[in-house]
């Protein structure tokens, strides 16, 4: 049977996306909590995520339609709205949520138990992680455990419940996307998006939230990065890490966001750190690092 002849120039493009959308992901996805927090100031979650999702969907739906892409398929925009109302409707959703009551870096660090979630329901599909990565995620989710027993998390148990409920709901999203028609590339992002904006539309809309007041300046800068940066960067390189890598590696950004959210939230404004917060942040960054290479020893 002839092989596929793959050139030079195919493999280095791919070389190289990868490590630039994990990048993306740890880095950009790790201030997101910080611009989320001060968008709150003017936004109610929900309509935050709403306005968020919908306008950064709609611009690129239309930006690759207009370039000729093709629309979805029915089959593919009733998994693009499962899906997006998974990971944004509700994922994204609920961090909104509780970082009204909870720290930008400590909701980080609670989403970092997301992987452990994303393990459990790969196993459904027989994707199961080696010794050295089930190693790592339960070293993991030790640290989010620690994490719970601070001062900071403690006092606001519906910030951690809404938390844990973000993280379940975005790793079955991730793992059940995997192994569904899907829109191509971009195309996937755009859908999802208008899809999760559209739902969280609907729940702002049934809470009856509304604007009291024009958003100030720096909440609608960080409504600006969100859209550009947290939407259609970082959201389109994660999506392409499902479709090129292993699970537990692309979902490994909720290990590394969290001492990016940290340090920033502390210099940016202030946010109190408390040595038990920082234990448990070198816990979980532990965890990654041998979900990482448990990963390159599979490989090899």
């Amino acid at each position: 049977m002839n092989e596929p002849v793959v050139t030079r120039n195919e493999i280095v493009p791919s070389r190289l996306l990868v490590p630039l959308a994990l990048i993306a992901v740890y880095l950009v996805w790790g201030s997101t909590y910080l611009a989320i927090r001060i968008a709150l100031e003017s936004w109610p979650p929900f309509l935050l995520g709403a306005v968020r999702f919908l306008i950064a969907g709609s611009a690129l739906y239309a930006v690759l339609r207009w370039r000729g892409v093709a629309a979805p398929t029915r089959a593919q925009w009733a998994n693009a709205a499962l899906t997006g109302t998974l990971l944004l409707g509700i994922g994204n959703s609920l961090v909104c949520y509780a970082e009204q009551t909870v720290a930008s870096g400590l909701a980080a660090i609670a989403v970092a138990s997301m992987p452990l979630f994303a393990a459990t329901f790969g196993a459904i599909y027989r994707d199961w992680p080696s010794r050295l990565e089930w190693t790592g995620l339960v070293i993991g989710f030790a640290g989010v455990v620690l994490l719970n027993f601070g001062s900071g998390m403690s006092g606001s148990p519906l910030g951690a419940i809404a938390l844990i409920t973000a993280a379940i709901a975005w790793a079955f999203g991730s793992v059940w996307s995997r192994r569904r028609d899907m829109p191509p590339a971009a195309m996937n992002t755009a859908a999802q998006m208008v899809c999760g904006g559209a739902a969280l539309c609907i729940a702002s809309l049934l809470l009856g939230e509304r604007l009291h007041a024009i958003p100030g300046f720096a909440a609608t800068m960080a409504l600006l990065y969100l859209i550009v940066f947290g939407s259609l960067i970082a959201f389109t390189a994660y999506l392409y890490l499902l479709n090129n890598v292993r699970a537990l590696l692309a979902t490994s950004y909720a290990y590394v966001n969290p001492p990016v959210a940290v340090l920033l939230g502390a210099v940016a404004v202030g946010e109190a750190v408390h040595p038990g917060d920082i234990a448990a942040m070198a816990v979980i960054l532990i965890g990654v690092a041998m979900i990482t290479l448990g990963k390159v020893r599979k490989k090899g």
